[in-house]
Formats: C-alpha cells, sequence, structure tokens
C-alpha cells in the first residue's frame, strides 16, 4: 500500500510511519520546506498541493497542525492554530476529491466535546462549547471535499497521546524530580491512549472501513488525581503536590480551562464495536509501554 502522510515528522506521524514502513508499506511525506528525499512532495497548508504526486496513494493521512499546547494562547497564535487545521485539511480534501485514493483519515480531536464533567460521552454526542470545540467542528467539516468525492474519511477524534513526547515529555522530567502533582482540583476526567495503540487505531481505520469520527481513547479514562498517581508509580517519585487552578489561569491564560483544566470523559465506542483490541487498557499499562 502506498500512503501519503502528512505531519510525519510529529510525535504520532514518525511513529505511524515506522510501523508503515517496518511492514513494507511505502510512505510518501507530504513536506512544507524543499523536498530532501523522492518519497517527499512539498505541500503549502494554505492552498497547495501537488495532486500529480498523490495520484498513486492508495490511502492518506492527515496529521498537520500548529501544536495546540506548544505556546500560550493569544488571538493570533488562536488563529494560527485554526487556519493551520482548517485551511490545511481544506487544502488536502480538495487534492483527495480529484485524486481518489480509497480512504483519507484526517486528524481530529476530543475537543469537540468541550468540557463533559463526570459525563461518559461517545460518538453519538453533540459538539461542546468553546474554542476548541467550535475549531474541530470546522476542521472535520473541511474534510467535506472529499466525502462528496466519494471517498471514504474516517476523522480520528484523538485523546492525550502517551508516548515519548507530547504531554508526558513535558511532564515527566517534573515527575522524576518529585516535583509532579495534580492540576486543580484534579477531579477532571483526561481521556488518553498509548502511541501504540494510536497508531494501531489510525492502521485500524486505514484497512477498515469506518467513516465519520471515530474516537481515538483508551477504554478507561482517569481523573487527572489517577493520572499523577499513576505516573508518580511509574517513575517511582512521590506526587504530593498540587498546582492551584489560578497558578495554572496566570500561567497558561486561556489554554488553562480549555487544556490543562477541562473535564472530558470519552469512551472509543465505534472501535470498540467494530473489534479493535487495545494492546493497553489501563493507565499503568500505556505509561509502562511509554517509559520503557
Amino acid at each position: 500500500m502506498r500512503v501519503a502522510v502528512t505531519g510525519a515528522s510529529g510525535l504520532i506521524g514518525a511513529a505511524l510511519t515506522r510501523s508503515l514502513e517496518a511492514d513494507g508499506h511505502e510512505v510518501l511525506r507530504l513536506v512544507r520546506r524543499e523536498p530532501a528525499t523522492p518519497r517527499e512532495v512539498r505541500w503549502d497548508p494554505g492552498g497547495a498541493v501537488d495532486a500529480e504526486a498523490l495520484a498513486g496513494a492508495d490511502a492518506v493521512v492527515h496529521l498537520a497542525g500548529a501544536g495546540i499546547g506548544d505556546r500560550r494562547w493569544n488571538a493570533a497564535y488562536k488563529r494560527e492554530i485554526r487556519d493551520s487545521r482548517v485551511r490545511g485539511t481544506r487544502t488536502i480534501a480538495q487534492a483527495v476529491a480529484r485524486t481518489r485514493p480509497r480512504v483519507l483519515v484526517c486528524a481530529s480531536a476530543i475537543g469537540f466535546y468541550g468540557d463533559t464533567g463526570d459525563r461518559e460521552v461517545d460518538e453519538d454526542a453533540p459538539v461542546g462549547g468553546g474554542f476548541l470545540a467550535a475549531l474541530v467542528r470546522d476542521w472535520e467539516a473541511a474534510a467535506a471535499p472529499a466525502r462528496e468525492a466519494g471517498v471514504r474519511v474516517a476523522l480520528a477524534r484523538t485523546g492525550i497521546v502517551l508516548g515519548k513526547g507530547g504531554l508526558l515529555g513535558r511532564t515527566l522530567p517534573l515527575f522524576r524530580l518529585g516535583l509532579g502533582g495534580r492540576l486543580g482540583s484534579g477531579r477532571q476526567w483526561m481521556s488518553w491512549i498509548s502511541l501504540d495503540d494510536e497508531v494501531a487505531a489510525l492502521r485500524f481505520l486505514l484497512d477498515g472501513d469506518l467513516e465519520g469520527p471515530v474516537n481515538l481513547t483508551g477504554p478507561r479514562p482517569v481523573t487527572n488525581a489517577e493520572f499523577t498517581r499513576a505516573l508518580a508509580r511509574a517513575v517511582r517519585r512521590p506526587a504530593a503536590l498540587a498546582v492551584p487552578r489560578t497558578a495554572l489561569r496566570l500561567a497558561l491564560g486561556e489554554f488553562a480551562d480549555e487544556g490543562a483544566l477541562i473535564s472530558q470523559r470519552v469512551l472509543p465506542r465505534r472501535l470498540r464495536e467494530a473489534g479493535f483490541a487495545f494492546a493497553h487498557e489501563d493507565v499503568d499499562a500505556a505509561l509502562a509501554a511509554a517509559l520503557a
């Protein structure tokens, strides 16, 4: 199978391309710089991609986008986050509509659901409130040109990915020093997935017949306090500290409420019903795999 991938240098994209290539598949990387190898194609998320280069692809995986938690939010960065996802997805979807691969797997996020409190939600839940929920709604809608052209489109609503990078990469040094702690009350729910299961789920979407929104989260969400205790156990350090809500809001601004303090209890109903088997069903197993 020949698979074109955007965002191939990120945490998820790099792991996915390694997995595909290890199994003998050909990966075509879409990059924003000058291509360095014959298996790279330059593209501009603002509106340009070489459709001819995608013509031989059996599948396209679109993962690119500005990091949601990489910088403090202000009006300019929120616009960059939005444009990178909405315009970038529209660009890819329009190219896919012309070349018609078998499937487009498009990154999305559980931010779609907003704050769910203690309530469990699955793919049938409506869009929530806030910047991220509106962003994900429009991000997913931008894939419409591919769907309207008859291409199967799977929208991978991903939770917190536990791997060597991302959230874990930022918090692990503090926990190893014994300086880790819960955020706010710690009662907010975290919907996580191991990096191994994230990659396996993306490949499941490539090979199967699921379309529309699919939650890529582990089957057992945990509260932030439970996650804190699990990570402390994994690194064999205490984690008795707590970061007050006010301090988080001072440090992170608006992102504190929509990123660090939001409660999202999201279940992967469609994956489970389709027969997907998780390698890491609980957060302790996922953390052990990430730290191995």
